[in-house]
């Protein structure tokens, strides 16, 4: 654990904790598109839930919606087999997902392990897929939006704690940071999407990765460092 008096680089070297977003990050596609097709193939959802899942995916994408729509969205699993979608999730990372992750994402977690530094993913995906991920990555935490189940399995509609999204992702982050008696301004995060401006507003190395367009005009008016971590080989 490092004291609160650790000092971050402004683009690299030893940080406090190194938070890292999903998709288009560390992957380099979109999992909810993926998954929005993948369950449509497999006959999970109606054409009809398909499309609106679509429309909620490119609104998502384009900064519209903003909480709200990732709180509606999520609102939609409620009555879901925990089991089942587990299970699910399970089979589209072996089948789809893991074959994405970005040769520069690699890159940067070998950097931040090899200063010692925590590594953490935070995301607004699910607990299904992000622990996955953390699991394969070897990560030190996961903050991700953690589905409520009821006593019966049955998934709730609902996250245990706060939404993470936005100024959601942002609590996320601040209590990962206190809980091992570090400072956020002594923290990295590296994203895509300008809906995480809370979060790299907060950091004290705040590094955009392939970013949206949104996120690529702030970047550059707060000078904040802009990288291209490729895609993988074989997609």
């Amino acid at each position: 654990m490092r004291p609160l008096q650790t000092q971050a680089s402004r683009y690299g070297g030893e940080v406090a904790i190194a938070f890292f977003d999903l998709d288009l990050t560390l992957l380099a596609a979109n999992s909810g598109k993926l998954w929005v097709r993948r369950e449509l193939a497999l006959g999970q959802l109606s054409k009809r839930t398909a499309l609106q899942a679509a429309l909620w995916l490119a609104q998502y994408q384009l900064g519209l919606g903003g909480l709200t729509l990732v709180s509606r969205a999520i609102s939609t699993t409620e009555g879901m087999i925990e089991a089942e979608l587990a299970a699910r999730t399970t089979s589209f990372y072996e089948r789809q997902v893991r074959k994405l992750f970005r040769p520069g994402a690699m890159a940067a977690l070998r950097t931040h392990r090899a200063s010692g530094d925590r590594v953490v993913l935070l995301t607004a995906s699910s607990h299904f897929l992000a622990e996955m991920v953390a699991a394969e990555l070897k990560l030190d935490a996961t903050l991700c939006n953690r589905m409520e189940v009821d006593p019966r399995g049955l998934l709730t509609g609902r996250t245990i704690g706060p939404i993470c999204y936005g100024t959601g992702k942002l609590l996320h982050a601040r209590a990962e940071a206190d809980a091992h008696e570090m400072r956020l301004a002594d923290c990295a995060f590296y994203t895509d999407s300008f809906s995480d401006v809370p979060v790299l507003e907060a950091v004290g190395t705040p590094v955009a990765v392939n970013p949206d367009p949104r996120l690529r005009r702030h970047a550059n008016k707060r000078g904040w460092r802009i990288v291209d971590w490729g895609t993988p080989s074989h997609p």
